[in-house]
């Protein structure tokens, strides 16, 4: 049986963008039984049923269902919710630039990428694409997976930028064009059209649109002196959907509603028809309420409940310790961190972090506290989005890392043991 770490490294391997992150966690839903379930069909849910469902190819929710639980101290719809997307660049329609030599793609910045770190990796191209179909509203659609590396961001020699190591202002327009090769005679825009038809099999002419991540190619890797360290791209937040998956297919679920509910579009607000900010989740959570005959008490159901947002945090700098709070400072493999914050862009309240506690003390798990320093504002999470939306008690955790948001990140390789422990624990409480 494969253990968490190399779980999550062949969802880091495998998931280069939402599309791809989305399949791999789908099938291990399928591999583990659980049935597949479409929003245009109508449902007939049975109890003990386990189901998926895939929402525009980057969003993807799985459920246990038990009927038959009373409101009590133990929540009977649980929520543990992570998103898909990465800081990345996606490329342009009609993306081909060719000039002195080479052609480019014209890409643009998705999220709060760290520019310097994309430039000189071997980079991949990953995502879905639009073909034109037999009538204008029902196009084909397929993922795209490049199996190589495709593309590179050249850095500026020293030698003609002096001044380079006191720090470069990179435009996100101009400096960030990956080189795809090296121009030819062929037609100036023809290349990657072409390029992307011969390995779909298609058309030139069949190709309507696409949504293409430019991705890191490079491998996850174990580091330190015991392999405590791992070091990848998409830590954030893939770390979250592993332990997700993994927590619902390991839980003994014996009453209420567990839900993995994996959402796109974190990365640049949530507020989208995949994103946390839709009314996607609480229509999916009446459905199915609905379908466990549940509908006098829906309302009371929902109120009742509890979502776990999972996100990764900041662990605190060896280099730039003052970066962090003064007396709230995770440690990459010192366990799963509790993200507060008064401003509430961390949905959490002292019920919830002392539910989670709880949990962690009780299944042997270590638990750390984060807190953004004063002058320092953080990130937020789809947590508070949602909840929002979705009123009842909510509680923000995931992993420490270090260097958040860089084209590889870094964290405690026996965190995501523990963070996939605690998933499980809510799950089965």
């Amino acid at each position: 049986m494969k253990g968490e770490t190399e779980i999550l490294c062949d969802l880091l391997r495998r998931g280069t963008s939402p599309v791809q992150a989305v399949g791999v966690c789908a099938e291990r839903l399928r591999e583990a039984g659980y049935q597949r379930l479409r929003y245009d069909q109508a449902w007939e849910l049975a109890e003990g049923g386990r189901y998926y469902l895939v929402h525009h190819d980057t969003t993807l929710f799985a459920f246990t269902v038990h009927a038959g639980w009373e409101n009590g101290a133990a929540p009977g719809v649980r929520i543990a919710a992570a998103h898909t997307d990465f800081p990345c660049l996606r490329i342009k329609p009609s993306a081909e630039v060719s000039s002195n030599g080479y052609v480019q793609l014209n890409v643009e910045v998705y999220g709060g990428a760290i520019l310097h770190t994309w430039l000189d990796r071997p980079l991949g191209i990953a995502g879905r694409v639009a073909l034109r179909g037999e009538t204008p509203f029902a196009p084909r659609i397929r993922t795209f997976a490049q199996e190589k590396s495709l593309l590179s961001i050249p850095n500026l020699a020293i030698h003609m930028n002096r001044e380079v190591n006191k720090g470069v202002e990179l435009n996100r327009q101009t400096d960030m064009l990956p080189i795809l090769g090296l121009a030819g005679d062929g037609e100036e825009g023809d290349a990657f059209l072409s390029y992307l038809a011969g390995e779909l099999a298609v058309k030139k002419e069949d190709i309507l649109d696409y949504e293409l991540t430019v991705y890191c190619r490079e491998e996850p890797a174990f580091l330190g002196m015991d392999g405590e360290l791992l070091s990848s791209p998409r830590l954030d937040n893939l770390t979250s959907c592993a332990a997700i998956v993994s927590g619902l297919l390991g839980a003994e679920c014996r009453e209420g509603l567990c839900v993995a509910a994996l959402f796109d579009h974190e990365e640049v607000g949530s507020r989208t028809k995949q994103g946390a900010g839709s009314l996607l989740l609480r229509e999916l959570l009446m459905r199915i309420l609905k379908g466990m005959g549940r509908e006098a008490t829906t309302e009371q159901d929902l109120y009742d409940g509890m979502l776990l947002s999972v996100d990764v945090a900041h662990g605190v700098h060896p280099n730039q310790s003052g970066k962090a709070d003064p007396t709230n400072r995770p440690v990459l493999g010192g366990g799963v961190c509790i993200k507060e914050a008064s401003a509430q862009s961390y949905a959490t309240d002292c019920e919830a972090v002392a539910i989670v506690q709880q949990l962690c003390e009780t299944n042997g798990l270590a638990c750390q506290k984060y807190v953004n320093r004063s002058d320092v504002p953080g990130g937020g999470t789809l947590g508070a989005i949602a909840s929002a939306l979705l009123p009842m008690r909510t509680v923000d955790i995931g992993v420490p890392l270090l260097a958040m948001h860089s084209a590889r990140e870094l964290m405690g390789t026996a965190d995501q043991e523990t963070l996939t422990g605690l998933v499980r624990a809510f799950f089965c409480g």
